[in-house]
């Protein structure tokens, strides 16, 4: 990934109180939103919106996608690297 890219990335989670937040709660763990939203203090509903956002832009993924309840996240590489500029 080029710097610029990266940089844009980092603007994209920092604009958002919510976004850092959950990037950073999230850190190297994998957790289900609820986790997510008690450790953050953000209500889970932005919390779920947050990964989403996050998801689309490729810093984290859903491991288990098909559940409808209990569906675990993990940042990805470039949301590791993104967390240390935090």
């Amino acid at each position: 990934m080029d710097e610029r890219k990266f940089f844009e990335l980092l603007g994209y989670v920092k604009v958002s109180i919510n976004r850092t937040k959950t990037m950073q709660t999230l850190g190297t763990d994998i957790k289900i939103p609820s986790e997510i939203a008690k450790e953050s203090d953000i209500r889970t509903s932005q919390v779920s919106g947050s990964l989403a956002d996050l998801k689309k832009v490729g810093l984290v993924i859903c491991l288990n996608e098909e559940a409808r309840k209990g569906r675990l996240y993990k940042c990805t590489d470039i949301g590791l690297e993104i967390i240390k500029y935090l």
